[in-house]
């Protein structure tokens, strides 16, 4: 099977290394890539949002299988441009993909499918949004309702930062404030069939003790030893199960990854959001301890077959993955600085590895970095607490000037 992946990113460099180990992938190939998922895969330049390039890429490669990986092509409708010239692809159409890119189209997606959620207002006047806040009380919970890269959401106690927020933003969704911890919990589905994958979660502020602003996601863990018996089961049945069924009534069925992030709340397990693609980062610790060989799954999913597929085949152990972020991120992040250290981070028996997120090279072939996340120090172990040790311990050894990262990534869940 010869696989093209669309994006540049730790997920899909995740994506691309899972991949590279399949027996079944001849030929791997990623555009735009990095410099990291250019030692697994040849890497292509295409601009990712542009559907006819990517088509026409794909056509050149006599791709068998097309994974887009990133939201933002995705709903912008990438994968219905490969799918029109009559290569598979695992993705979401672009209407499909509207479950991420508008949070109101989500909310009245998950009414018509009895889906269990916060309550909500969509709101666009300054008036309309002050009455939301006031109507919920604090904590206020404020989302953009399109598209921004994981950090379109306010979390505040502070009305006038919640009204800002919403001021800034052409349409928000205000909704009540779910209490308890989170889980993040992917699925992947042809449309009928909804085949779930372990869950991870992932730590969203900047700063240890969930400090600082919101960011893409600073680290995760899978798995979850606190989590209820029985919550992947529920959430098949009550979430997953339903939400593909609705979208196939309305004509426009979703075949992918069905993300849902999830609230373990005081009165029961309640949707946070859905995202159309796999989350970073908690897809470098859901691959990490697949055991099944990931291009068949995706092939099924692209062609309709996930029914046919033997049940998944999961390592019993534990992963753990550290984000390595540049100086001044998620506000300002600084790039170009070289990363010393990445060949003596990767542990020769591939117990820990480091995934590229926003780096490239340089003409002498240096690694620089060259995004806000720049990489992902992703470690396994026979329980968190080794897999912990050796994503830290990895990390450690890598070099990057006013790089920042946080210390406590998965510690409260390997001490219970």
């Amino acid at each position: 099977m010869k696989v093209l992946v669309i994006g540049g990113g730790a997920r899909e460099h995740a994506l691309c290394r899972s991949l590279s180990q399949d027996p079944a992938v001849t030929e791997l190939h990623c555009a735009p890539g990095n410099a990291g998922i250019a030692q697994v895969a040849t890497v292509h330049p295409v601009d990712q949002l542009d559907g006819a390039a990517v088509a026409a890429l794909a056509r050149l490669l006599a791709a068998d299988l097309v994974v887009v990986g990133p939201e933002a092509p995705l709903v912008a409708g990438v994968a219905d441009a490969v799918r029109a010239i009559g290569i598979p692809v695992f993705g979401p159409s672009g209407p499909a993909a509207q479950l991420e890119g508008s949070k109101a189209f989500a909310k009245d997606v998950m009414a018509g499918a009895n889906v269990p959620t916060a309550r909500s207002y969509v709101c666009t006047t300054e008036a309309e949004a002050a009455e939301a806040l006031d109507a919920f009380g604090a904590p206020y919970v404020v989302k953009d309702d399109g598209l921004a890269a994981g950090k379109g959401v306010v979390v505040t106690s502070d009305r006038a930062e919640a009204l800002a927020h919403a001021a800034s933003c052409e349409r928000v969704v205000i909704e009540e404030y779910l209490d308890g911890p989170e889980v993040s919990l992917f699925a992947i589905t042809d449309g009928t069939t909804v085949l779930p994958l372990q869950p991870a979660q992932d730590f969203k502020r900047a700063l240890d003790g969930d400090e600082g602003p919101n960011t893409g996601g600073m680290g995760a863990y899978s798995p979850l030893p606190w989590a209820p018996e029985g919550l992947v089961e529920e959430v098949l049945e009550t979430v997953l199960q339903p939400t593909v069924d609705e979208l196939r009534r309305r004509g426009t069925p979703f075949s992918g990854l069905l993300y849902a992030g999830l609230a373990l709340t005081s009165r029961g397990t309640r949707v946070i959001e859905f995202n159309a693609r796999f989350g970073d980062p908690e897809t470098q610790v859901v691959l990490a301890r697949l055991v099944t060989p990931l291009a068949a799954v995706l092939h099924a999913s692209a062609t309709g077959t996930l029914d046919q597929l033997e049940p998944l085949r999961w390592d019993e152990g534990a992963a753990v993955t550290v984000v390595i972020a540049s100086e001044g991120y998620p506000a300002d992040p600084r790039t170009g600085d070289p990363i010393e250290g990445l060949a003596e981070a990767e542990s020769a028996d591939g117990t820990a590895y480091v995934l590229h997120a926003g780096t490239r090279a340089d003409e002498d072939g240096r690694v620089l970095s060259a995004g806000g996340r720049v990489l992902s120090v992703t470690a396994t172990g026979t329980d968190l607490a080794e897999a912990r040790e050796r994503a830290y311990d990895a990390l450690a050894l890598i070099g990057l000037k006013g790089g920042q990262h946080r210390t406590d990534i998965a510690l409260k869940a390997a001490r219970a």
